[in-house]
């Protein structure tokens, strides 16, 4: 099972990986189940969201560039509302 996986963003990275030019998502404090049809790479803007998980729980918050592998199902616990931008790969 693959796991999700976060680095830091710094101005480089997202200009490498032209971010600018990604689909935004907001969503208010709330919970939900999910499950990933394709990777997804998210830069996080602002907020924190607990993603339960199988293998346990990955905290995301602001600054974060996230790797969402296909295939996972989880559980989002939105703490703080969440602004993100992504892309499918």
């Amino acid at each position: 099972m693959s796991k999700i996986e976060i680095e830091k963003a710094t101005p480089e990275k997202l200009d490498a990986l032209g971010v600018s030019s990604w689909a935004t998502w907001e969503c208010e404090p709330s919970k939900f189940d999910w499950e990933y049809s394709q990777n997804e790479r998210a830069y996080v803007k602002s907020g924190q969201v607990i993603v339960h998980t199988a293998g346990g729980d990955v905290e995301v918050r602001e600054g974060d560039i996230v790797l969402f592998p296909k295939g996972l199902k989880c559980h989002w616990d939105i703490k703080e509302t969440i602004r993100k931008v992504y892309r499918f790969e």
